[in-house]
């Protein structure tokens, strides 16, 4: 069997395991990963091949879903696959042929099922290599996921050895370098994870980035810079709040990286590159999704009650061939059905982001 149909018979392994929308129960979970370290170790450079032969910005077509940070939550993914299908074939219950899937990042870390999350995700990736795109997050790094429970997870699930260069652990973050960083639905609609910073001037600033990337968080060059933007920044606290500051809430340490971006900086860059709309992820908001900036920028977050700490809903965004937005939001589910984020007084989770004033029109134009 060539390498190609290997990996397309491990991925359809993965997901007759893992697709499971209407059957998936927490309490039925075994506590080692269903794959040996070595299968998941080949599903990773699978995925890694397919990744690498596509550019650094992603060219989408609508009617598309949009998912926001999922954070080892796997049982809210199956919930949203659940209610409003999902990006398997029709004849599994979904939807794949009518809608194209872009998710934003952080599928890592905080929650107990990250390796069924990626895996899923770079198991669909595999199998629909034009219709699924998986950004990257600020999670997707190796010195961030090595402190907020991914690395755990991996050692105590796979029984892997996570300081060894050719773990698990190691391998998919090896990945994680090479994920893309935006995507650009009908030249009108960009996604990214964090946002624009101060660096983020055009889409050729995201081009101009050379993958594989390593996350330098005291940065040096410009080049760091527009990828922390990228992964880290977030919009200020209202649209009263202009120009581009230094976020203290997301650099305790103070290295001086890490900015927010006013409604000004969201017009300009809209203006200047022809877009009329920019999607992100990265903040924990109440409603699952927010917008700023007049709407012309919108926040959404897919991981409900996020670190069991903030009752948030989760969201998606539905994208029409028309353009119209429509979200679908998911609940925390009772306390007693869910224990999936992982308990750490050391890893205090990001405060949500306050409130905005407005609420989501119908459509952004």
């Amino acid at each position: 069997m060539g390498s190609k149909e290997a990996g397309l018979k491990l991925a359809r392994l993965v997901i007759s395991q893992l697709y499971k929308p209407k059957d998936w129960n927490m309490a039925k979970m075994d506590k080692m990963f269903f794959l040996k370290p070595e299968s998941v170790i080949e599903l990773i450079k699978e995925c890694q091949s397919v990744v690498e032969s596509q550019p650094t910005i992603c060219k989408v077509n609508t009617p598309v879903k949009i998912f926001g940070d999922i954070h080892g939550q796997y049982s809210d993914l199956m919930r949203f696959f659940d209610l409003w299908r999902g990006p398997v074939d029709f004849s599994l219950g979904g939807d794949i042929d009518s809608f194209d899937y872009v998710f934003l990042g952080d599928y890592v870390d905080r929650g107990m099922y990250s390796l069924e999350t990626i895996c899923l995700l770079m198991a669909l990736k595999i199998m629909y290599p034009t219709q699924i795109h998986l950004l990257r997050g600020n999670h997707e790094d190796k010195f961030i996921n090595n402190i907020f429970g991914f690395s755990e997870e991996c050692a105590e699930r796979l029984r892997d050895d996570v300081e060894e260069p050719t773990s698990v652990f190691s391998t998919i973050n090896q990945f994680f370098n090479w994920l893309p960083l935006a995507a650009v639905i009908d030249s009108k609609i960009v996604c990214l994870h964090g946002g624009i910073g101060y660096t983020v001037n055009s889409l050729e600033d995201i081009t101009r980035l050379t993958r594989p990337l390593e996350v330098v968080h005291e940065t040096f060059t410009m080049e760091q810079q527009v990828l922390i933007d990228i992964l880290w920044s977030d919009p200020t606290e209202s649209d009263r709040e202009m120009g581009t500051h230094m976020n203290a809430v997301r650099d305790p340490n103070a290295t001086g990286s890490i900015y927010s971006f006013g409604p000004d900086r969201v017009e300009k860059f809209l203006r200047q590159n022809k877009l009329e709309l920019i999607v992100r992820g990265h903040e924990c908001v109440m409603d699952g999704f927010e917008r700023f900036a007049k709407g012309q920028l919108i926040t959404v977050f897919s991981a409900t009650d996020y670190c069991r700490k903030h009752k948030n809903a989760g969201a998606a965004l539905f994208i029409h061939k028309n353009y119209e937005i429509v979200p679908r939001l998911i609940y925390p589910p009772d306390q007693s059905a869910q224990s999936s984020w992982m308990e750490s007084e050391k890893r205090p989770p990001t405060p949500m982001r306050s409130k905005g004033s407005e609420d989501l029109n119908s459509s952004y134009t």
